[in-house]
């Protein structure tokens, strides 16, 4: 029998629909208001075919540069017999605990007159800036979304293709590229457009790497110029730009075909010795674990040695109280939107449960800056009280972060059996009482695993802030990022320090529901 779809869980969709959307009309029609022509003049700005040149080529090196990091280490840990597999899966997750703008930081903090060379080996070496800075940083940071992605791939590969493969007389390099790399595409194309979203909307590290992109470029005529129509415009380009990708990786993903017929093999891969490379397998794990992990760690640890950071922990508390007051209602909102949403969607699949679902991840595919932007807009023009306080960044916060409270939230519930809810239908309990009675029960972990996830993220978020956060409501991502751009790296060490402490509940968050994560269909 086929059941009614209550009405009432489609309004959560609505508000998370309208939440982003609305706010974008406003930055359409601030774009809008001046003339044809002065649109046309500053579109074609050769300014602005230099910032989408340097944006494309940032987000290529840091995807490519990502690539040539991820793969080689993902068959190091699941085809190779290597000593220590478990450690080096875990160097591979710790670095998203770092921020990008605090590895910029770290690498920032290296060289220069007053860097730690100076001090610590009495030269100084060149500062790492530009492309090249911003390349490196957000690598470091980036790189193990693609991994996550392709080692879960290449652990879920059947082992009987490969053998098959062999037994015909393939060469292994034949079989990588002609048998496991074409099982890989789908792994690959999610995994690489977390990372182009990401760069796009980063502005962090390229603004302390001085390296102008779109988001760097929106900021500075944001906070600099009297008339921002062309921060506007230059959001609006960004946003298509997000969009175009978006919409090639739904097209590329719709095209691949991995699925086996039957249930598969379910033997152990054949995890092959690495003999004389081993030596070169260990160096670049080390290597890898040196720049991305312990550089910034040892970094943060020598500056609070040189300047004790006691004096300054009264204000990283207060940071961090004020950066927990917006983080904490903006994950709570978050989770309330995402549960309804995800239950229509596993609970009454079908098109509109599909759209209601899919708008969720519309914060999320928007550059933060320019979402950020866009409220800014929503807020002068619509409720003017409200520009620059805390109900705005909670609202900000919490949409832009909607799809990722889903993934745990949405994993659970796939696990829980449809036939407890009907049960207690049965027995006659209405449906709001099974689903506050039984389900949110049963989903407990689910919704706690994405109130830490959202709560985390967004206590590290720095572009919303710098636009939305209300006059002298300084996060720690705002200290950071302001003590860092000043050169003040000994006075931005403890609130950095209280990032990566905090951010440390991410990569458990991952770890724990990374097998069970359920991605968006």
């Amino acid at each position: 029998m086929m059941r009614r779809t209550p009405t009432l869980l489609y309004i959560p969709a609505c508000i998370a629909a309208a939440g982003i959307l609305v706010p974008l009309f406003y930055l359409v029609l601030r774009s809008a208001e001046a003339e044809g022509p002065v649109i046309a003049s500053l579109i074609l700005r050769r300014n602005t075919f230099v910032l989408l040149s340097n944006t494309l080529l940032l987000a290529s090196g840091v995807l490519l540069s990502s690539l040539a990091i991820s793969l080689p280490l993902a068959w190091i840990t699941e085809r190779t017999s290597i000593r220590g597999r478990k450690v080096i899966s875990l160097l591979g997750v710790i670095p998203l605990a770092v921020p990008g703008y605090v590895m910029a930081y770290a690498l920032l903090s290296i060289g220069g007159n007053y860097g730690l060379s100076a001090r610590l080996l009495g030269t100084s070496v060149p500062r790492i800036s530009g492309y090249w800075g911003a390349v490196l940083a957000l690598t470091l940071y980036c790189y193990p979304y693609l991994y996550l992605n392709i080692r879960t791939a290449l652990a879920g590969l059947d082992p009987a293709l490969e053998e098959t493969a062999g037994s015909l007389g393939y060469s292994p390099v034949n079989i990588f590229f002609r048998v496991i790399l074409p099982h890989l595409r789908s792994a690959l194309l999610a995994g690489s457009m977390i990372i182009v979203l990401y760069v796009l909307g980063d502005f962090g590290v390229v603004a302390l790497m001085r390296y102008e992109v779109f988001s760097y470029a929106i900021y500075t005529q944001y906070t600099g110029a009297f008339d921002r129509t062309y921060a506007a415009l230059l959001s609006l380009i960004l946003v298509t730009i997000s969009m175009v990708f978006l919409i090639s990786e739904f097209l590329l993903i719709r095209k691949v075909r991995t699925a086996r017929i039957g249930s598969g093999s379910q033997r152990r891969h054949h995890r092959s010795s690495l003999s004389i490379f081993s030596l070169a397998a260990y160096v670049f794990v080390v290597t890898l674990a040196g720049l991305s992990v312990l550089l910034p760690i040892a970094s943060l640890l020598l500056w609070m040695r040189h300047a004790s950071p006691w004096h300054v922990l009264p204000r990283v508390l207060q940071s961090f109280l004020r950066s927990a007051g917006a983080a904490g209602p903006a994950a709570v909102m978050a989770v309330s939107l995402a549960l309804p949403i995800s239950y229509l969607h596993i609970r009454y699949p079908g098109r509109l449960s599909r759209l209601s679902e899919r708008s969720a991840y519309i914060g999320y595919a928007i550059p933060p800056l320019t979402l950020g932007l866009a409220f800014v807009f929503f807020s002068i023009r619509a409720i003017p009280g409200w520009y620059q306080t805390l109900p705005i960044l909670v609202a900000a916060y919490g949409l832009n972060f909607l799809a990722l409270a889903m993934g745990p939230v949405r994993s659970s519930l796939l696990h829980l059996p449809r036939r407890i809810e009907e049960a207690a239908r049965s027995l006659g309990c209405s449906m709001p009482r099974v689903i506050t009675g039984i389900t949110i029960p049963l989903l407990s972990r689910g919704i706690l695993a994405s109130l830490a996830l959202v709560f985390v993220m967004a206590m590290k978020e720095l572009p919303i802030a710098l636009l939305l956060s209300p006059p002298g409501f300084t996060t720690l991502s705002m200290a950071v990022f302001s003590r860092t751009s000043e050169a003040l790296f000994a006075e931005a060490a403890p609130f950095a320090a209280a990032i990566i402490l905090l951010s440390t509940l991410v990569v458990g968050v991952l770890l724990h529901y990374e097998g069970s994560s359920d991605a968006p269909a």
